[in-house]
C-alpha cells in the first residue's frame, strides 16, 4: 500500500483518527491501572517457625527436607529460601509465566504435604503454611500513638483484630499484613532456681502440654435408668496470668508443690521482641496491603483510602493513622506525565513554510528512506490543494518525537489560516512508517 493514501483519502484518514481516538477513550475508561505489567512469574511462599531454633538448624531440619519434596513441581522454574535465628524459614518458588497461581499453590501444597512427616514435631504443632504471595504493594500505612496512651502490643492488636480484617474485605485486595506480633504468655525461666530443683526447659515445656489443653471429657447419662444426660464442660486453655502461675510443676519429697511461678517469671506479652515500630518517635504498627492479580489499582487505594478516613473517626482517643506509601502518587505521576507529553506536543506545534519542504525531507527521511521522503512531499501539493497566498502547511514534528520513537507513526495535519484563526480543514493524514 503506498503511503500517500492517507493523504490522497482525506475522508478515509478522518475516519480511522476518529475510530482509533474512540477505542483510546474506551480503552482509558475501561482497562485496568497498575503499577507494574503482568511480567513477573507466578510465586507461591511456604512458611514455617520453629520456635528456638537458630538458622542452622532451621536449615537442616525445615528447609532441606521441604526444598527435597518440592523441588520438580510442575511448571517451576526455580525456588529460593531463607533462614533465620528467630527461627523462621521461608521458601519462594517461582513458576513459568502463564502458569495458573491457584494451581501451582496447589501442587505446592501437595508437596508440603509429603514433607510433614520429616518436620520436626514443634514445626508441625504450629503449621506450616503455603500462598500464593503478590509483589505489586497497593499501600503502606502506620497505626501510632499521637499522645502515647498505649503501647506497642495494644497498638499491634488493635490493628489486627479491627483494622486488617475490613481492609482484606475491599475489593482488589490480595493480602494485607501486620508488621507486628500477637499477645503472648511470655515464660521467663529463672536458670538458677531450675537447676536447684533439678528441672530442664522440656520438664516445663511438658507441664504446659498436659495442663494447658482443649480437651473433650464427653458426658455420663447416656444410657442406665437416669432421668438426664449431663455434658461435661472443661474449661480448656489458661487465660489469665494467675492461671498459669499456680500450674503444678513437681511434688517436692517434703511435700509441697512446685508451681510454675517460682521458677519463672510469667506476663502477657508479646510474641517476639525483635523489631520496634516508630511513626515520628511515637509507637506504631506498620500495614502492608498488597494488590490482587488482574483487578484496577487506583480503585482499590481509592476504596482503602475512604475505609482509612472512616476508620479513623473511630479509633480509640490518640490512635491516628499515617498513609507512609501509596501507589497512586506513581500512577497519577506517570498519567499526568503522558497527558503533558500529548498537550506540549499540539502547542508547540509549528507552521512550516513551502519554502522549508528541505528540512522536512530531512526530517522524514530518518524515518523511512529519503526516495520515499522527497515523494511524499511531492505528493503535497499545497497550491492545489489550499489555493490562498498564505495558505501554509505545517507537520506536528519534533513535539512528537517520544510518540514516534515509540509507536512509528508520522501525523501530518493540513489546516486552513482564516483571519488567523488555525481551523481544522478535514485533511488529516496518519501515515504508519516501519522500520
Amino acid at each position: 500500500m503506498k503511503l500517500d493514501r492517507f493523504i490522497n483519502r482525506p475522508v478515509l484518514s478522518t475516519v480511522i483518527s476518529i475510530l482509533i481516538v474512540i477505542l483510546g477513550i474506551l480503552g482509558l475508561l475501561s482497562l485496568p491501572i497498575t503499577q507494574y505489567p503482568d511480567i513477573a512469574p507466578p510465586t507461591v511462599s511456604v512458611k514455617a517457625t520453629y520456635t528456638g531454633a537458630n538458622a542452622q538448624t532451621v536449615l537442616n531440619s525445615v528447609i532441606a527436607p521441604l526444598e527435597d519434596q518440592i523441588n520438580g513441581v510442575e511448571n517451576m522454574m526455580y525456588m529460593t529460601s531463607s533462614a533465620s535465628n528467630n527461627g523462621s524459614a521461608e521458601i519462594s518458588i517461582y513458576f513459568k509465566q502463564g502458569t495458573d497461581p491457584d494451581m501451582a499453590a496447589v501442587n505446592v501444597q501437595n508437596r508440603v504435604s509429603m514433607a510433614q512427616g520429616l518436620l520436626p514435631a514443634e514445626v508441625t504443632q504450629i503449621g506450616v503454611t503455603t500462598q500464593k504471595r503478590q509483589n505489586s504493594m497497593l499501600i503502606v500505612f502506620s497505626v501510632y500513638d499521637a499522645e502515647d496512651r498505649y503501647d506497642q502490643r495494644f497498638i499491634e492488636n488493635y490493628a489486627k483484630i479491627n483494622l486488617i480484617p475490613e481492609v482484606q474485605r475491599v475489593p482488589g485486595v490480595g493480602d494485607a499484613n501486620v508488621l507486628g506480633t500477637d499477645y503472648s504468655m511470655r515464660i521467663w525461666l529463672k536458670p538458677d532456681v531450675m537447676a536447684q530443683y533439678k528441672l530442664v526447659p522440656n520438664d516445663v515445656a511438658g507441664v504446659l502440654a498436659e495442663q494447658n489443653v482443649e480437651a473433650a471429657p464427653g458426658s455420663f447419662g447416656e444410657r442406665g435408668n437416669q432421668s438426664f444426660q449431663y455434658t461435661i464442660r472443661y474449661k480448656g486453655r489458661l487465660q489469665e496470668v494467675s492461671e498459669f502461675e499456680n500450674m503444678v510443676v513437681k511434688a517436692l519429697p517434703d511435700g509441697e508443690v512446685l508451681r510454675l511461678k517460682d521458677i519463672a517469671d510469667i506476663e502477657l506479652g508479646r510474641l517476639t521482641y525483635n523489631f520496634v515500630n516508630k511513626v515520628n518517635g511515637h509507637s506504631a504498627v506498620t500495614c502492608i496491603v498488597y494488590q490482587m492479580a488482574g483487578t484496577n489499582a487506583t480503585e482499590t487505594i481509592n476504596n482503602i483510602q475512604n475505609l482509612l478516613e472512616e476508620t479513623e473517626k473511630i479509633l480509640p482517643p490518640g490512635l491516628k493513622i499515617d498513609v507512609g506509601m501509596n501507589a497512586n502518587d506513581f500512577l497519577y505521576a506517570s498519567i499526568h506525565e503522558e497527558l503533558k507529553t500529548l498537550i506540549d506536543a499540539v502547542e508547540s506545534a509549528r507552521f512550516i513554510p513551502k519554502k522549508k519542504s528541505a528540512a522536512l525531507v530531512e526530517k522524514l527521511g530518518s524515518l523511512t528512506s529519503r526516495h520515499n521522503a522527497e515523494k511524499l512531499v511531492r505528493n503535497v501539493d499545497v497550491e492545489n490543494r489550499l489555493k490562498a497566498d498564505d495558505e501554509k502547511i505545517y507537520y506536528i514534528m519534533e513535539a512528537l518525537n517520544d510518540a514516534i520513537n515509540a509507536s512509528k507513526k508520522v501525523c501530518l495535519g493540513m489546516f486552513k489560516r482564516t483571519e488567523s484563526v488555525p481551523i481544522f480543514s478535514g485533511q488529516l493524514a496518519c501515515v504508519h512508517f516501519f522500520t
